[in-house]
């Protein structure tokens, strides 16, 4: 678990937040505690969130070696940041100088093959961000019937050849139930017309954005986000700061709007007036960072 995430943009998140000593900040997407760590060294005090209990453990390590103390710098919350605001107040965190959303799925959770994230791995088609939900994917593959296969893949995958993946997913499962990553890239691999062995080039291409798709109807991802940044405003002192970096449009959409509207309510002002992405240089260190988007909010 040594490369559990790249933190991504994290200067950028840094400068936004403008860090002040002793003031009080919400990762509400821990992952490894990059973002969290980077705050701790520049004097404030983090509660960290996470529904992944491995992540969780991970920074648990991570400040037990180093000269931070836990429960003292840094609180860690297992738990959905769609419940921010009760979270925070739990934790002694009502009233805050920042929140960070760092969205979507860390490296470590894509690059365990057990988890059921990744297309390029062989493993149960799984997706679930947290171990004890209930739902996985494999039961959305098996269960919904095509119209609803279609439907979602459509709107939160927005993928082009919905219908004929759908219709073959169900052919599939007819035979037998689908339950691994692999099976799912064969089907759909096979729906835009591919035979034998899929390279990673195509596999990714193929197969991205119905993983995505399938990932964010797991974790209820979208609604989860709608809640949590009317919530994290409620928390946020004067002149607090709400920092988002989002990795596709879906989610960049509904971040983009809801400040619109925070602004329009006069409850405060967007700072980025364009969303702020990463340089070349990060990309070509990080290839996952490519697609990240961070804009900021800023409270009255």
């Amino acid at each position: 678990m040594s490369q559990f995430h790249v933190s991504v943009l994290l200067q950028e998140v840094i400068d936004s937040l403008d860090i002040k000593p002793g003031k009080l900040y919400i990762d509400a997407t821990l992952g490894g505690g990059g973002h969290a760590l980077e705050i701790l060294k520049r004097g404030g005090r983090v509660l960290g969130i996470d529904l992944d209990q491995e992540a969780i453990e991970f920074v648990k390590s991570k400040v037990e070696s180093s000269k931070f103390e836990l429960g003292k710098d840094i609180v860690l919350a297992k738990g959905n940041f769609k419940d921010i605001g009760k979270i925070a107040r739990k934790n002694g965190f009502a009233e805050v100088a920042g929140v960070l959303f760092d969205l979507g799925i860390s490296s470590y959770q894509i690059d365990k093959p057990e988890r059921g994230f990744s297309f390029q791995s062989v493993g149960p088609l799984d997706m679930r961000m947290d171990k004890d939900a209930a739902v996985k994917a494999a039961d959305l593959i098996n269960v919904l019937h095509s119209g609803e296969l279609y439907e979602l893949f459509t709107k939160l995958g927005e993928e082009r050849n919905a219908r004929t993946i759908s219709n073959n997913i169900i052919s599939a499962r007819g035979v037998k139930p689908i339950e691994t990553t692999q099976e799912l890239v064969d089907i759909v691999a096979k729906s835009y017309g591919l035979r034998g062995e899929v390279k990673p080039f195509m596999r990714a291409r193929t197969s991205q954005k119905v993983f995505q798709a399938l990932r964010i109807a797991v974790n209820d991802e979208l609604n989860n986000l709608k809640a949590a940044l009317p919530s994290a405003l409620e928390i946020l002192g004067s002149k607090g700061r709400i920092v988002v970096i989002s990795f596709h449009s879906l989610e960049d959409r509904i971040v983009k709007w809801q400040f619109i509207e925070f602004a329009q309510k006069g409850l405060g002002s967007i700072i980025t007036k364009h969303p702020v992405l990463p340089a070349q240089a990060e990309i070509d260190m990080n290839r996952r960072s490519g697609s990240a988007k961070m804009r900021v909010f800023e409270r009255n």
